[in-house]
């Protein structure tokens, strides 16, 4: 107990110092997940039930209390006469020691210690899932900050549209209705910079929420994460020095996949338990001694001890842990078939996952390399020709529209890809 105040304590220092950290610098994806490794609330409970489990099984050895008694032997009823001072009976002290077969006690001891093992496991596959969702909340927030720099430029691209329009205006060079359309795509983008500004609110308070912070808490991240290759040429891979797409490997899955390891130390733990059932066939041993006072001087002292055995192998006592122990079998069985379909299930699903993230792949390179430099050059003739006042502003405006939808949508199966990224690590477990 002093060694866990002690670890918790030592948490809370590194959080206290680390906050001033989070508003200073930009926050990287590896901090925040150290963070949520110590101090997530759901990992701190597994953690403690495996110590409640490891201390249990520290009295998985221990005895029953012995048992003490005292009264009268023999003794007649009040009000009976009695004839011979030999029959008034004794004081009797009673005491009584059950003797645990030491095969059960190991059992025992060894189930429990199976049981903390499997809560060890539970712990890491829940850090799992709670890393996966972190990642998927700093991925978003990397890409909604690049939406919002692309919404920023488009509002300065959009002032500058507007006040060519009002110059040029009142020379009879541009109509009414231009302004006012270069008004209206202004207002929809300083909406749309407001809706980004939201969610990346939301981000920030879900990565809080994983690391048990204060929700108000605020800081920036490091939004020049690239897991996409910039460059061209060759096959890239899906992302830079974190996910290879090599072949699907069913022994590296099994071995690593926590939640794998969890049924595997279930199916351990099942075993242990049956092993501890088959133990109730073994006798467990008594002893009992018993000293007589009389109450008559006459009367010498006297004693008896005597040895107990349990005899479980009795027919109406042996059918109840010998059914126990036929059912656990089926559990085992039922078991070992589970991993199996969660293994074949993962192989599957790691299949498919790099198929998608290939192609996906392929359609942001696409974006990156050709549709959209394209779009900005067409865009940059557009408005060099409105400039020298050949082109009306109605056609620069779609110019840029076409350009800003095409970034916007770049963006948005960028941020699919970082998801369907972060999916595929959590199924690998990297």
């Amino acid at each position: 107990m002093k060694l866990s105040i002690k670890k918790y304590s030592l948490t809370a220092a590194f959080l206290l110092a680390l906050i001033p950290a989070f508003a200073q610098q930009p926050v990287s994806l590896d901090s925040i997940l150290q963070v949520i490794r110590q101090n997530n609330p759901m990992l701190q409970q597994y953690e403690l039930q495996g110590k409640a489990l490891e201390a249990y099984t520290e009295g998985a050895t221990a005895w029953m209390a012995p048992m003490a008694g005292l009264g009268t032997f023999m003794t007649p009823y009040p009000g009976q006469e009695v004839m011979n001072p030999d029959n008034k009976g004794m004081l009797m002290l009673s005491i009584e020691q059950s003797i645990p077969n030491p095969a059960k006690q190991k059992a025992n001891k060894a189930w429990y210690g199976s049981r903390a093992a499997v809560e060890e496991a539970r712990q890491q596959a829940a850090y799992n899932e709670l890393r996966a969702e972190a990642k998927k909340a700093y991925y978003q927030w990397v890409v909604l900050s690049k939406k919002e720099k692309v919404l920023k430029e488009s509002e300065r691209i959009m002032i500058t549209m507007q006040k060519l329009a009002e110059i040029r205006y009142p020379y009879a060079q541009g109509s009414l209705g231009s302004i006012y359309k270069a008004e209206g795509r202004l207002y929809e983008i300083q909406n749309m910079i407001e809706m980004v500004e939201g969610e990346i609110e939301e981000k920030n308070v879900r990565l809080n929420t994983l690391m048990a912070l204060p929700k108000e808490m605020r800081y920036r991240i490091d939004t020049t994460l690239q897991l996409i290759p910039a460059g061209a040429g060759g096959k890239e891979p899906a992302a830079t020095g974190m996910v290879s797409m090599a072949p699907v490997d069913t022994a590296r899955i099994a071995a690593s996949r926590s939640d794998i390891e969890v049924m595997d130390r279930s199916i351990r733990s099942m075993r242990l338990n049956r092993e501890l059932m088959r133990t109730e066939g073994r006798p467990e041993f008594g002893l009992r001694f018993d000293h007589m006072s009389p109450y008559s001087g006459m009367m010498p002292h006297q004693f008896t001890l005597m040895g107990m055995v349990s005899i479980p192998i009795a027919p109406w006592s042996a059918r109840m842990y010998k059914s126990q122990v036929k059912g656990m079998d089926y559990e085992i069985r039922a078991m070992q078939k589970e991993r199996e379909a969660m293994l074949n299930e993962t192989v599957g699903m790691l299949e498919e996952m790099q198929e998608q993230l290939e192609r996906m792949h392929h359609h942001l390179r696409n974006y990156r390399e050709r549709i959209i430099p394209a779009l900005r050059k067409n865009f940059q003739v557009s408005m060099l020709a409105y400039e020298e006042n050949q082109e009306q502003l109605p056609m620069v405006i779609d110019a840029w529209e076409t350009l800003n939808m095409s970034q916007m949508a770049y963006l948005d199966q960028l941020q699919e890809y970082y998801r369907m990224l972060a999916e595929y690590e959590k199924e690998l477990e990297i």
